[in-house]
């Protein structure tokens, strides 16, 4: 399986990934449990290192189970995961508007509830899913930083 390096971040992840999103959200109803823990190792088997995800799948229910099948191989896969949304509500809002919420604080409160889900201890590549068509895309994180445990490998 051929590589790839994410930016300059060093991190490097097989040139095919995986998007766990329709395994438990979106597309029909979530898929068999069993079955789907044995396609995410075996994709790691076949070399797939770099595996996608979101608290909104399910929601929850993507990042539970894909942290339920990686977590035995951590050491050989690249996780990302999204936020963005206001889970606290329905996470696809009303009339088709997402309810989206990229406050800081809600950061925080994402990263660390999606540890546990997925039974890490640091985020490989944590992303911002939605923006608001009126927000630009650096003013989520202003006015501080966020420290977060973020896993460095080369």
């Amino acid at each position: 399986m051929q590589k790839r390096r994410l930016g300059n971040s060093g991190l490097e992840v097989s040139a095919l990934g995986l998007g766990c999103m329709g395994m438990s959200f979106s597309y029909g109803p979530p898929k068999d449990k069993q079955e789907m823990i044995s396609l995410l190792r075996s994709a790691v088997e076949r070399g797939i290192t770099f595996f996608d995800t979101a608290e909104v799948y399910g929601p929850f229910l993507n990042e539970e189970l894909v942290g339920e099948a990686l977590s035995p191989l951590r050491d050989r896969v690249v996780i990302a995961t999204k936020f963005g949304f206001n889970t606290s509500v329905d996470p696809r809002g009303t009339n088709g508007a997402p309810a989206l919420n990229s406050r800081p604080e809600q950061i925080r409160k994402v990263a660390e509830a999606s540890l546990k889900r997925l039974r890490i201890d640091a985020i490989d590549l944590l992303s911002r899913a939605k923006t608001k068509p009126d927000r630009r895309i650096h003013s989520c994180s202003k006015p501080k930083p966020i420290p977060l445990p973020v896993r460095h490998r080369r």
